[in-house]
């Protein structure tokens, strides 16, 4: 049984689900929750920290693939899809421009930001992602070995570490035009 049709029809079941949950994944959401609200506010982003979140989203994204399919025999052809799915959104959002009221400071190597929600729906979709895909694998670990599932999953994954990537990007490319400033929001 697929993980949402046990919640529509046993909503109670989110209770079990939670509590066999290791304590450990709890910490994780409140970390990554916390990082999260930290981008609602305008802030002061070092560069360090702006380069560092695609590469730990984008690693939390891989780790979900090889967890839930390293055993399927088919790692190598899902991290390729990953990468072309990475690839692809970048590519789709390679010109976007730094959201309006960004600008680098040469002196910290750190950019003002506006606050932004967006940031905050990434990484909770990217947690629930990989936390559903978990509870649905111990629920019924022969989903693995279907294609379409491991593929669909594979290719959000792939997507959503594209969308961190494109984020930063966007802001990082501010560095190269020191005082550089954008009047419009996108």
């Amino acid at each position: 049984m697929l993980l949402t049709t046990l919640l529509i029809q046993h909503p109670e079941a989110i209770t079990d689900i939670v509590r066999q949950t290791p304590a450990w994944v709890g910490g994780l959401l409140a970390g990554l929750t916390w990082l999260g609200l930290s981008s609602t506010r305008s802030r002061d982003v070092h560069i360090g920290r702006l380069a560092l979140m695609p590469v730990a989203m984008g690693g939390l994204a891989l780790w979900g693939v090889q967890s839930a399919f390293a055993s399927t025999g088919r790692l190598i052809e899902l991290l390729a899809l990953w990468a072309i799915c990475y690839a692809a959104v970048v590519a789709a959002g390679w010109n976007a421009r730094a959201p309006g009221g960004t600008h680098y400071e040469p002196a910290t190597r750190s950019f003002h930001m506006p606050g932004s929600w967006v940031p905050l729906l990434l990484i909770v979709l990217v947690f629930l992602m990989k936390y559903g895909v978990g509870v649905q694998l111990a629920m019924e670990p022969a989903l693995a070995h279907h294609t379409g599932f491991a593929f669909a999953t594979t290719a959000v994954y792939g997507a959503l570490s594209g969308l961190f990537a494109v984020r930063s990007l966007r802001v990082l490319r501010l560095a190269r035009r020191p005082g550089a400033t954008l009047a419009t929001s996108i």
